[in-house]
């Protein structure tokens, strides 16, 4: 092997893993058995990436100590304020070493050294011997050691490429002109993370422009008298903690180990020791890397019943023989596959039936339409028998599908994904996993990532040829296991008499789909292009130059380096400036063009997203756009909508408004009718905390948050001003979702004093809702969930976490999970009961959207004022508060007019 071909990777383990972790902190990864795999599923993800693209000839994974290093002797305080390492990460760690183990990966570990070191010494002892040494870690203290031949290997984040850092790009990072001097500016600027003390006022640009200067820190100090005012003081003032925090970032490259870089060679692989892992971890995406496997029937034994009956009908006798079963049956399972195409411009090219546990049975539909029709049809009888349950994974497409052939569903329906939702609202609810946690069975194929129904299809004869049959006798066995899990918890009534008669107004709305204008979409297009190019063209002058708006490196570069709108800020550990919305909302003030900037952001995303984007989403068959709702990805209950997502359309500024005026009825006899709760969040606030302020603001029928500001201000009502009303607003909905005095200051531009002297004074003016809050927490710890007002749970494993970032997360959504999901609970009840009462009257009028906390109908000109009374006695009558539900309702020929 030449010396080109000589490629050694050094792992920073924990530096990897905590990023791992830290990246699905908000949606964990978690098994069947409830072990987080988070840390476990992204480390190995990102290493076996390493392995396919990079090709190393050696690796090494070097892991800190479990007890002091040297530089705790050092300095005892080093790294004292690092929070305890989450437990679940914790018990991630012997996992993840003996995965490492059975990839034949070297794991390095040095007592009394941390990884750093370890990384350094192998690092130097690899580049003596030929070597091309990368370092992969997204740690900045690294660059200390960048050389010809060993370089920087910094894992890209939230979907950016990974960076290589040579010496050019080490010295560009930081300003200066050798390697070296990294250790300088690390030992001025200190580390808050590390707890290294540095200089006090030295920040990354002051320490880079006195190392420049000056060459190192002892360069510095002789020339201490050439610098002047706070920060000459500030050095004199810190000098030893100077020095000794030069020494602590030094990282040591002489570490005594007897590990020889050459023997870091990767091994064979284990399968005895991987396979066992990869099962209890349920990682069988990684598996199938690792062995190059198609199916997991190779690392896993399924568990199959010791007999089954899986059957494929061929014969019109066999499927009127089935017909015969199915009139029978009192409960069956339908599991439509489809190949290309969609509910709405095709049908299945297999239907599978299931009446009884371990058996199936299967058929292909005939290609030609007319034939698939006449088949579907021959099914009638089953469909429309009210007496009979219908067990599917996604019953309400079923309904869409069959509607279209003609048939009308009226039976009971059982969805099983909908079910698991209810029981485990944060988990993945994929047919795998489900059948895994609930009967100990695993389908043949079983990656999460994939959707089942999309990767079905037989090879003509080949062993895949059941595995759909096998899914559909599944899907029986799962009914019974779901139904007596929900009795268990008490969660079968919300399931029974919510959940599932929501599926069918749902498939209703869906089927219905909405109208979309196309010429007012066009028009408005070229509107927002203009607007565009004016935005750019202000942008380019205030800037005096011309440059990409929508990078974020070219527009960091121009904000901070060339016009240095803030001083303070610095780069990311990716080596760019943040430019999001958050870091630019605080600069708005700051310079005019941070403003312009935001303006054109939010012009483009309206552009590309909706504009040019909602046109492309019309189903060519029905010339309508039939968004698909929902039901069980939120965890607090709230539906969502995609293809296209029509929950986030912008209505803050006009031009996103103006979105709406593109969703019209289609038909000149029909205007659009819309209708919403009224600041419902805060009302189940009023209602769930008892508040007597906010309770009786509310049965007064008070401008709540100006009633608030007079208050918190101690200002009579007519003196509140518009500003003291928004802050006053800011703080109602903030504490809805646990804000802090530091979150509100942010969002309101004000002084963290002042965002604490607001919230303070909240909680004097509504002490019941500063109760409710710690009584919410108190709750949750005790039982390890929420619940609405209508019993839906939300399980917060975290909550008693020692870790207080992940502790923090389950606390707010402690307070806020009762009450947004009550919010979706009461409007999917008011969604029942308006369907039913439409179906009822035989009104015209069609319930078309629903977007958060407000329903849109296609409405006859002559029922607008009985469709407008129905929907309000609905909503305002759908739950008895202690404050009354009030519905805002409007008529139009569009979206853009009703609301």
């Amino acid at each position: 092997m030449t010396n080109e071909e000589k490629k050694l990777y050094l792992l920073d383990a924990f530096a990897l893993i905590y990023r791992s972790y830290y990246a699905f902190i908000n949606n964990p990864r978690i098994t069947t058995t409830g072990i987080n795999t988070s840390a476990t599923f992204g480390f190995f993800n990102f290493l076996l990436e390493i392995l396919e693209l990079e090709k190393p000839t050696h690796l090494a994974v070097v892991f800190d100590p479990e007890g002091p290093t040297f530089r705790h002797e050092m300095f005892p305080q080093y790294k004292a304020q690092r929070p305890p390492m989450p437990e679940d990460l914790k018990k991630s760690i012997p996992y993840i070493k003996k995965i490492i183990e059975g990839l034949g990966i070297a794991c390095v570990t040095v007592d009394g050294f941390e990884a750093d070191d370890v990384v350094g010494t192998l690092a130097k002892r690899g580049e003596k011997e030929g070597f091309q040494v990368y370092m992969i870690t997204p740690d900045k203290d690294y660059a200390q050691l960048v050389s010809e031949k060993v370089f920087m290997y910094k894992p890209g984040r939230s979907g950016n490429k990974s960076e290589v850092w040579g010496i050019p790009e080490v010295l560009d990072h930081f300003g200066i002109e050798r390697v070296e001097q990294v250790i300088d500016i690390l030992g001025l600027m200190g580390d808050t993370a590390d707890n290294v003390p540095g200089c006090a006022g030295i920040g990354p640009k002051s320490a880079a422009t006195l190392i420049y200067k000056y060459g190192s820190i002892e360069g510095v100090y002789r020339h201490i008298e050439e610098l002047k005012g706070k920060q000459k003081e500030s050095l004199l003032c810190c000098q030893n903690t100077v020095f000794l925090s030069k020494e602590l970032v030094t990282i040591n490259t002489e570490v005594p180990t007897d590990v020889n870089v050459a023997d870091l060679f990767l091994g064979e692989i284990k399968d005895d020791v991987l396979k066992p892992i990869f099962n209890e971890l349920e990682l069988f995406s990684l598996a199938k890397r690792v062995f190059a496997i198609e199916h997991e029937e190779k690392l896993v034994d399924t568990i199959h019943p010791e007999e089954v009956e899986y059957r494929e009908l061929t014969t019109k006798e066999e499927r009127e023989e089935l017909l015969q079963t199915l009139k029978e049956a009192p409960e069956f399972v339908l599991n439509a596959i489809f190949g290309d195409g969609t509910i709405y411009n095709s049908y299945p090219d297999y239907l599978c039936f299931s009446t009884a546990s371990n058996s199936a049975c299967y058929f292909r539909l005939p290609s030609g339409k007319a034939e698939a029709e006449w088949v579907i049809r021959s099914l009638s009888p089953v469909f429309e028998d009210e007496g009979k349950i219908l067990i599917s994974n996604d019953v309400k497409d079923d309904i869409i599908w069959l509607r279209r052939v003609g048939i009308e569903v009226k039976n009971r329906i059982f969805d099983i994904k909908i079910a698991h939702y209810v029981l485990q609202p944060d988990s993945s609810h994929e047919l795998e996993r489900v059948a895994l946690e609930l009967l100990n069975y695993r389908l043949i194929k079983g990656d999460n990532t994939e959707n089942p129904q999309l990767s079905l299809f037989p090879e003509e004869g080949s062993k895949k040829d059941k595995d759909y049959a096998e899914r559909t006798d599944i899907l029986f066995r799962l009914k019974s296991k779901l139904e007596e899990a929900l009795k268990d918890v008490g969660l079968y009534k919300l399931f029974e008499e919510l959940e599932m008669p929501l599926v069918g107004v749902l498939a209703d709305m869906e089927y219905e789909g909405v109208s979309i204008d196309k010429g007012a979409l066009k028009e408005l297009s070229e509107e927002l292009k203009e607007k565009i190019a004016e935005s750019e063209k202000i942008i380019y002058e205030i800037a005096g130059e011309e440059f990409n708006i929508s990078s974020p490196k070219q527009l960091g570069e121009v904000l901070f380096d060339r016009m240095n709108i803030d001083p303070g800020n610095k780069k990311t550990k990716t080596g760019q400036y943040s430019t999001s919305e958050q870091v630019l909302s605080k600069l708005e003030e700051a310079h005019p063009i941070v403003g312009h900037i935001l303006n054109y952001r939010g012009l483009k995303k309206l552009l590309t997203t909706y504009a040019e984007a909602l046109p492309t989403y019309i189903d060519p068959g029905t010339g309508k756009i039939h968004t698909h709702f929902n039901q069980a990805e939120a965890a607090t209950g709230r539906l969502s909508s995609l293809n296209p997502n029509l929950q986030n359309i912008p209505i803050r500024t006009e031009e996103g408004r103006n979105i709406r005026k593109a969703f019209i009825t289609g038909d000149p006899d029909y205007g659009f009718f819309s209708a919403d709760y009224s600041q419902v969040e805060l009302r189940l606030m009023a209602h769930l905390s008892g508040a007597p302020g906010l309770i009786d603001a509310f049965l007064n029928g008070e401008d709540i948050h100006a009633e608030t500001a007079s208050k918190i201000y101690h200002v009579p009502l007519n003196e509140v001003t518009p500003e003291m009303r928004r802050r006053a607003k800011t703080a109602n909905f903030g504490i809805i979702y646990g804000i802090s005095a530091w979150g509100l200051a942010e969002r309101l531009k004000i002084s963290r004093k002042e965002g604490k002297e607001l919230i303070d004074g909240y909680f004097n003016l509504y002490p019941g809702v500063k109760r409710y809050m710690e009584e919410s927490v108190e709750k949750a710890r005790k039982q390890g969930y929420v619940e609405t007002i209508m019993g839906r749970r939300r399980y917060l494993r975290d909550i008693n976490s020692r870790n207080a970032v992940v502790r923090g997360v389950a606390e707010r959504n402690a307070v806020n999970a009762p009450i947004q999901g009550s919010a979706a609970d009461i409007i999917k009840k008011a969604m029942i009961c308006i369907h039913q009462k439409i179906k009822e009257r035989g009104l015209r009028s069609k319930m078309i959207l629903q977007v958060h906390d407000e329903l849109n109908f296609k409405c006859h000109h002559e029922e607008i004022e009985e469709l407008k009374q129905l929907v309000i006695d609905c909503m305002e009558h759908v739950v008895s508060l202690a404050v009354p539900l009030t519905v805002g309702t409007g008529y139009g020929k569009s979206w853009y007019e009703a609301h």
